[in-house]
C-alpha cells in the first residue's frame, strides 16, 4: 500500500460501474479509498493512460494519481475521485457554472501542446477509419443495409469534406472523449478528468463539440452556439486562435460534430453488437438528431441529410429501441 494509505485487516473490493471499454473498476475499503482497475493489456492502452495522466498532472490538471501499475497483467491502483459525475450535477440545474469550469479546464488542456513522448495525430487516415465505422457497424451490421454504388460516392464525397474541415483547423492536444461522463466533481468542487488514454493531436473544435453536443445530454442549439463563440473568445485570449471569424469557427465546430457523431453511430452499434452493451442503442436517437441538425445547416451536408431521412430513417423506425428525438424533451 502507498505510505499515506492504511488498509483494514479485511480488504474489500466493491464493484463500480464500468465504461465503454474493457476495464473493470473496484473501490477498496482503504483509508482513503483507492480504485483498483483491471485493464486487459491486450485491449486497453495502459502505457498511454499512465504517460498522458502524468503529463496532464505536470500541467496542473487533475487526473487520478497513480499509485501502482502492473503493465503485464493490466492492473492499476488509482486515486479515488469519488462518485459525482459532471452529468449528475447537470440534473440539478447547475449547467452554466459547470460548463464554464469545464471550458476553462479544456483551454488548459489545449494549451498543453508540447509533450513527450509523442502522441498520435488525428490525421486523414485516422479520420477516415473512424468514419468507416458508420458503414460497417451502423449500416451493415445494425440495420442490415448495403450501400449502392451511388450512395457510396455520396458518402465518400461528404466524408472528404468533413475530413478537410478537420485538417484545416489549428492542432492542439485533444482528450478525444471530453464529455459529461468523463468529468468528475471532486470533494473540493474542482474538476477531475478521466478516460483520456485516447488523447491525440487534432482539431481545436473536437473536444468542444464533444462537450457541448454531448451524446448523453442535449441543450438548445442557441445555447450551444453562444457557448461555442464564448469559447472561441477564450482561445483568442490564450493565443491559441487568431484571425478566424465567428462564422468560420462555427462551421468548423458543426462539421467536426458531424464527423464525431457519424463515427459514434458506428461505435455505439459496435458496443451493442460486439460487446453486448445494448444500453448504448438508447443513445443513438440523440446522436442522429445531432447529425441531421448539423447537416441541414450546411450546404455540404444537404445531400447526406436528405439521403439519411429517405433511406435510413424508415429502417430505424422498425427498431424496438428507436424513437425520434424531439427538442420538446428539453
Amino acid at each position: 500500500m502507498p505510505a499515506n494509505v492504511t488498509a483494514p485487516d479485511s480488504l474489500q473490493l466493491d464493484v463500480l460501474a464500468g465504461d465503454a471499454g474493457f476495464r473493470r473498476y473496484y473501490r477498496l475499503n482503504t483509508n482513503p479509498p483507492l480504485i483498483a482497475v483491471d485493464s486487459p493489456p491486450a485491449k486497453e492502452k495502459n502505457p498511454a493512460y499512465v504517460e498522458i495522466s502524468l503529463f496532464l498532472q505536470s500541467q496542473n490538471l487533475r487526473t487520478p494519481k497513480i499509485y501502482a501499475v502492473d503493465y503485464k497483467q493490466g492492473f492499476m491502483l488509482l486515486e479515488d475521485f469519488g462518485s459525482i459525475l459532471f452529468r449528475q450535477r447537470l440534473d440539478n440545474g447547475a449547467s452554466s457554472p459547470l460548463y464554464g469550469q469545464a471550458e476553462k479546464t479544456l483551454v488548459d488542456i489545449q494549451k498543453a501542446t508540447i509533450m513527450e513522448p509523442a502522441i498520435p495525430c488525428h490525421d486523414r487516415a485516422k479520420l477516415g477509419e473512424e468514419l468507416a465505422l458508420f458503414e460497417h457497424w451502423f449500416l451493415n451490421r445494425l440495420l442490415n443495409y448495403t450501400l449502392s454504388t451511388s450512395e457510396k460516392r455520396l458518402l465518400e464525397c461528404f466524408f472528404e469534406q468533413l475530413i478537410s474541415s478537420a485538417l484545416e483547423q489549428p492542432k492542439v492536444l485533444v482528450h478525444a472523449d471530453y464529455h459529461s461522463r468523463n468529468l468528475m466533481i471532486l470533494s473540493d468542487q474542482s474538476l477531475g478528468v478521466i478516460d483520456f488514454q485516447d488523447a491525440m493531436y487534432g482539431a481545436i473544435t473536437y473536444d468542444l463539440v464533444s462537450l457541448l453536443k454531448d451524446c448523453y445530454v442535449r441543450w438548445p442549439s442557441g445555447w450551444v452556439r453562444q457557448r461555442a463563440i464564448k469559447f472561441k473568445q477564450a482561445l483568442e485570449a490564450s493565443g491559441l486562435l487568431t484571425d478566424i471569424d465567428d462564422k468560420q469557427f462555427i462551421e468548423w465546430f458543426d462539421l467536426m460534430g458531424l464527423q464525431r457523431h457519424i463515427k459514434v453511430l458506428g461505435i455505439f452499434s459496435r458496443l451493442a453488437l460486439r460487446d453486448d452493451k445494448t444500453s448504448y442503442l438508447n443513445d443513438i436517437p440523440l446522436v442522429i438528431h445531432y447529425c441531421l441538425e448539423a447537416s441541414m445547416g450546411h450546404f455540404q451536408g444537404n445531400e447526406f441529410n436528405q439521403w439519411f431521412k429517405q433511406a435510413i430513417i424508415p429502417l430505424l423506425k422498425r427498431q424496438p429501441w428507436y424513437s425520434e428525438y424531439l427538442d420538446a424533451q428539453l
